[in-house]
């Protein structure tokens, strides 16, 4: 409930007392943001003036409490709109400076502790989108990866389940590539070799975002999975070391892939994504694809790799891995701006035949916050 409301001496802002907590906001803040017919779209909410239909001298002349919220007046427009309680706690701003280092909301990170509880799902329950598939998507959300077991032993098995919630992203590569030992390869994934822990393609711009790997067969000896939070990762660097957590997020390091003839691909990005108001974005760390790093300045670049060595160092520790050896029918997604995964070496006897494709996160986000919305509607 709204207790009071008061307008300050110019117009140019109005305070609201919820009685435990008060906020303000600013008259061109609130005239921006009005939800009214005439400024946003009842279909789609989608706003329908552009900052130049408002005046420039916008100020506040009268605002009050109403039943629900708050009712606010506007000069030299004339025009009032009401705003609910809920709505402007919901969507109140910073008075403060925010915190320097946050993770997005409805993150948790986490390190080998999770080996215990590994979140999965099972294939044939998911597929029925019901509360099955909201779960496991939730888990997604919440630790950046998540495993599906009980699938179908059959080639493009793994289109199924990126249509679970959205679609392929399909890249040069195709709608999927192919994860098996090959006779001169054009990526290391193509060997028997182990792989260091590394977000994939990082040479993209924009990268991709989600990471499905679905087995097809798996009878070599070693090849297990591993999966490392890249959000953890860059939590402890600046635990332990708090300049050189700026510096790998200050300044960009840059990713290159030429493997295949006519495909070049190059990006400029940090390695740990920070914006101005600290909160995480994302990680790119793929140490097989760094191009040559020439965006530091000369006095820096030794404290840069200094904590570009103990950042590897940190995802390189066995305290921060969940492994698993896939079976034929698993699979497991990863948020590719943040889990990296990894691979054992396998032997040459028996075989490994994994299949790989991209999908976009803004697809499993929309699809688990409708299903969210949809149960919190029924309640």
């Amino acid at each position: 409930m709204v207790e009071t409301v008061s307008v300050s001496e110019n117009g140019d802002f109005v305070t609201v007392n919820f009685g435990t907590t008060r906020h303000r906001f600013h008259a061109i803040w609130l005239r921006d943001n009005a939800l009214d017919p005439e400024t946003r779209s009842a279909g789609n909410g989608q706003r329908l003036i552009t900052l130049a239909d408002i005046p420039a001298d916008v100020r506040i002349s009268v605002a009050s409490p109403v039943a629900n919220g708050t009712e606010v007046s506007f000069t030299p427009e004339a025009k009032t709109v009401q705003f609910t309680a809920e709505w402007l706690i919901e969507n109140a701003y910073y008075h403060e400076k925010r915190s320097d280092f946050t993770l997005p909301q409805h993150v948790e990170t986490w390190d080998k502790d999770l080996q215990t509880n590994v979140p999965t799902g099972y294939l044939p329950d998911v597929a029925q989108a019901g509360s099955a598939l909201q779960s496991w998507l939730f888990d997604v959300r919440r630790y950046g990866f998540a495993k599906l077991t009980g699938g179908t032993v059959e080639s493009g098995a793994l289109l199924q389940v990126a249509a679970m919630f959205g679609y392929i992203r399909e890249t040069n590569s195709g709608k999927w590539f192919e994860v098996r030992t090959e006779v001169n390869p054009t990526n290391l994934a193509y060997t028997g070799l182990g792989l260091q822990a590394h977000t994939d393609n990082p040479y993209r711009d924009p990268v991709s975002t989600l990471q499905i790997l679905y087995c097809l067969e798996n009878s070599a000896k070693g090849g297990d999975s591993m999966v490392i939070d890249g959000f953890r990762a860059a939590e402890k660097l600046r635990e332990l070391n708090p300049t050189g957590f700026d510096l790998l997020s200050g300044y960009p390091a840059r990713f290159e892939y030429a493997g295949e003839d006519g495909v070049c691909l190059r990006s400029r990005r940090p390695m740990i994504e920070l914006p101005p108001d600290g909160q995480l974005v994302g990680v790119r760390f793929n140490n097989r694809s760094t191009a040559h790093i020439v965006d530091v300045p000369f006095d820096q670049m030794s404290d840069f790799y200094t904590a570009y060595r103990q950042f590897a160092d940190i995802i390189d520790d066995p305290d921060l891995a969940v492994s698993f050896k896939m079976k034929p029918g698993e699979c497991f997604i990863v948020d590719n701006t943040r889990v990296m995964h990894a691979r054992k070496g396998y032997s040459g006897e028996g075989s490994r035949w994994l299949q790989g494709c991209y999908a976009d996160k803004d697809g499993l986000l929309l699809t688990l916050t409708a299903m969210e919305r949809r149960v919190e509607a029924a309640e």
